[in-house]
């Protein structure tokens, strides 16, 4: 093995995926499993979980990945899902916190009580959460990495996500709190911004042509992303390439950020 492949090697890690059944969840599972990681596989549909969970095993041949439901709203679930982690792989080295909710569009006047707090629940509360159920574990070994998906929606205002956004922006503050927190003790954590991906979550800006060629011929790379596209950069952070990172977050986002001076 090269020494460029060794630097991004999972082989013994093991990893639990968030949001996994499809998207950038399920891009960042089978590039975790190809580098080694055994990977447990998790959404809220069981079924669509054991789909993702049998095509990598095909793809690596190995049992690289176990499929779980799980609600992440709910934090008995979460409890659940890092039991069966522990119970069918071993343990947990990479945590990814992927999966999220939108279920509002509009202004903050707008917005219920109950839309708020779903959002915070399922955006910060359950990385908090799924944080505190990995830590004493990666403490013990003195070793573990923690990989929140958040977006570029945590630098930017927004007339229509705003609590997406406000969601995503806490996201980054508990990445640097666990990394100043743990670090010490081995621990890293770090944050993914993507920006527009071809996911169901993101459809309503891809879906209709017309709209994805108006916006994308806006990015300096001139195109929205694909799951894949993200996944690497799991890969990186979890891996001992990273092994000097921590408290940051890497902005991958085809140069939509970059590019606002121009408008």
């Amino acid at each position: 093995m090269t020494p460029a492949a060794t630097l991004f090697d999972l082989s013994g890690k093991s990893a639990v995926v968030t949001g996994a059944s499809r998207g950038i969840g399920e891009a960042i599972a089978r590039r975790l499993a190809e580098h080694g990681a055994d990977v447990v596989v998790s959404s809220r549909k069981i079924d669509a979980c054991e789909t993702v969970a049998a095509s990598i095993n095909d793809a690596r041949g190995r049992k690289a990945a176990h499929a779980a439901a799980c609600n992440i709203s709910r934090k008995e679930d979460l409890k659940s899902l890092i039991e069966f982690a522990n119970a069918r792989i071993g343990k947990v080295d990479i945590l990814v916190s992927n999966a999220a909710v939108n279920p509002y569009f509009g202004s903050a006047e707008g917005i219920s009580d109950e839309q708020f707090d779903k959002i915070i629940t399922a955006n910060v509360k359950a990385s908090h959460w799924l944080s505190q159920l990995v830590l004493p574990q990666m403490k013990a070994r003195k070793d573990g990495a923690i990989i929140i998906i958040s977006s570029i929606g945590a630098f930017v205002g927004s007339n229509a996500i705003g609590a997406y956004n406000i969601s995503k922006a806490a996201d980054l503050q508990l990445a640097r709190n666990l990394a100043v927190e743990y670090g010490p003790m081995g621990v890293r954590a770090n944050c993914i911004c993507p920006g527009i991906v071809r996911t169901y979550f993101a459809e309503a800006l891809w879906k209709d042509p017309k709209i994805e060629a108006m916006i994308a011929k806006t990015l300096p790379l001139r195109r929205f992303g694909e799951p894949d596209d993200i996944a690497g950069a799991a890969v990186f952070l979890a891996s001992r390439a990273a092994r000097w990172m921590t408290g940051q977050q890497i902005v991958i986002d085809g140069g939509a950020l970059v590019s606002l001076g121009a408008l």
